[in-house]
């Protein structure tokens, strides 16, 4: 009679339990499931402002404290990715901001500036 061996199944990845990409939503970027929490902001509170993963989960309580470390693993597996889609991001915002002039309150504040300027000290 022979024996068969079943090999034992293998647990999800942690980053797939707590970790979501979907295209559509939040751009297609990493965020934690069933959230619009990206990774990025997660690495940002975390690693950038020094905010513990208590403090994260204190200020957004919809989070535990295994999807916050779920998303800094998945931010340190694929740390170069992450930060190009942040780089690439700001790049967007700036090209965005530049083809769009200044803002009309920049514009009266110059303008008001400009006239203060235009008058005597009296």
């Amino acid at each position: 009679m022979a024996t068969q061996t079943t090999t034992p199944p293998t647990a999800a990845p942690v980053s797939a339990e707590h970790i979501a990409l979907t295209p559509g939503v939040c751009g297609g970027k990493p965020r934690i499931a069933n959230t619009r929490i990206r990774v990025q902001d997660i690495y940002v509170w975390h690693e950038l402002k020094g905010q513990s993963p208590d403090e994260i989960v204190s200020k957004f309580p919809q989070l535990s404290l295994a999807d916050v470390h779920a998303a800094l693993a998945y931010f340190w597996d694929h740390k170069d990715e992450v930060l190009r889609q942040m780089q690439d991001d700001e790049a967007f915002v700036a090209q965005m901001k530049a083809q769009a002039g200044p803002s009309k309150l920049a514009q009266k504040l110059a303008e008001l500036d400009a006239k203060d300027d235009s008058i005597p000290p009296g």
